[in-house]
C-alpha cells in the first residue's frame, strides 16, 4: 500500500477556515432543526424566541457577525487514515496554528485561558483540545467544533452500577437536562455517551454532538431511546431560551462502548441552540 503524503500546512489551513466557517453560519442539519421547532412550538413566547434565533443567524451569515458571542473552546477530532503521512511541522502544532490564525483572522473572541487557576488568556484561542483516532484509508477527516462554556458547564458523568439499568440512564440523562436548565441556552442538543470507562463516556458524549441531527444511532433499541428520551425533554416545558415551551431539545445523540461487568458510565455533554461543527474530508 502506497502512503499518501499531506503537508501539515493544508491542516492549518483548513482547521484555519473551518473555525471561521462554524463560528458564523449554522450546520444545514441544525438550520432544518431550527427551522422545523419554529413551525412545531407550541407556545407564543417559545415560536417568538425561535423566530428571533432564526433572525439572528441570518444576520450573522450575512454581515460575518459570529453566531455567538462566546466562540467557544476549538474541539477537534481527526480521523487520520493509516495510509497517511505528514510532512511539515508537528500535527499538534498545525492545528493550534489553525485556530490561532482562524481565531486572530477572523476577529473571533479568544476565550482560552494558559492556566486553570493563574488563568492568563493566551490572547489567539490556543491550545485547541485534539482527539485523534487512526482510522483505515488514506484520508483525514477534520472536525472543527467550538464549544461554549454555558452549555459545556452543564456537563455530567454519572458512574451507575450495572443494575440501574436502561431507567436509570433516562433518569441520568433527564437530570442533567433539568439542572441545565435556561444555562444551556435552549432549545439544545444532548449527547451522550454509554459504556466504557469514566473518560470514554465523555468523548462519546461530546463527539455525539457532531452527529447530524436527522441521523440516529443503527442500533435500533438505542434509536428508541434516543426518541423516547427527545419527548421526554421537551416535556419539561423548558422551552426555547428557557422561558417555558413544548421545544427545549433539538435531538438526543447517543454513543454506546462496551463496558466492565463492574460499571455502567453515562456521560451527558448538552450543547447550545447554535451546537456548532463543521467537517471536512483531505
Amino acid at each position: 500500500m502506497n502512503m499518501r503524503t499531506i503537508e501539515t500546512e493544508e491542516i492549518t489551513r483548513n482547521i484555519k477556515e473551518m473555525c471561521i466557517e462554524a463560528n458564523h453560519f449554522l450546520s444545514g442539519d441544525m438550520a432544518c432543526a431550527i427551522a422545523q421547532a419554529a413551525q412545531a412550538e407550541g407556545s407564543p413566547l417559545g415560536k417568538q424566541i425561535l423566530e428571533q434565533l432564526q433572525d439572528n443567524l441570518e444576520i450573522a451569515g450575512r454581515d460575518m457577525i459570529p453566531i455567538c458571542q462566546d466562540t467557544g473552546m476549538a474541539v477537534i477530532f481527526l480521523e487520520i487514515g493509516q495510509d497517511v503521512h505528514f510532512a511539515g511541522m508537528d500535527l499538534t502544532d498545525a492545528v493550534n496554528e489553525g485556530v490561532r490564525q482562524g481565531y486572530t483572522e477572523g476577529y473571533l473572541r479568544k476565550s482560552v485561558v494558559g492556566d486553570p487557576l493563574i488563568r492568563e488568556n493566551t490572547k489567539d484561542n490556543t491550545p485547541a483540545v485534539l482527539h485523534c483516532e487512526i482510522v483505515p484509508g488514506d484520508k483525514v477527516k477534520i472536525t472543527v467544533a467550538p464549544k461554549g462554556f454555558g452549555s459545556e458547564n452543564m456537563s455530567r458523568v454519572f458512574m451507575l452500577k450495572p443494575a440501574d439499568g436502561i431507567e436509570g440512564v433516562k433518569d441520568a440523562i433527564l437530570t442533567a437536562v433539568r439542572d441545565a436548565g435556561p444555562n444551556a441556552c435552549p432549545p439544545m442538543v444532548v449527547g451522550v455517551g454509554i459504556g466504557g470507562t469514566f473518560e470514554k463516556c465523555a468523548l462519546m458524549a461530546k463527539h455525539a454532538l457532531t452527529r447530524p441531527l436527522d441521523v440516529h444511532s443503527n442500533i435500533p433499541y438505542i434509536k428508541e431511546l434516543e426518541e423516547e428520551m427527545l419527548v421526554k425533554i421537551n416535556r419539561t416545558g423548558i422551552g426555547p431560551g428557557g422561558l417555558g415551551g413544548t421545544t427545549t431539545a433539538l435531538a438526543v445523540n447517543i454513543e454506546t462502548y462496551p463496558t466492565h461487568i463492574a460499571g455502567l458510565p453515562v456521560a451527558v455533554n448538552i450543547c447550545c441552540h447554535v451546537n456548532r461543527h463543521a467537517v471536512r474530508v483531505l
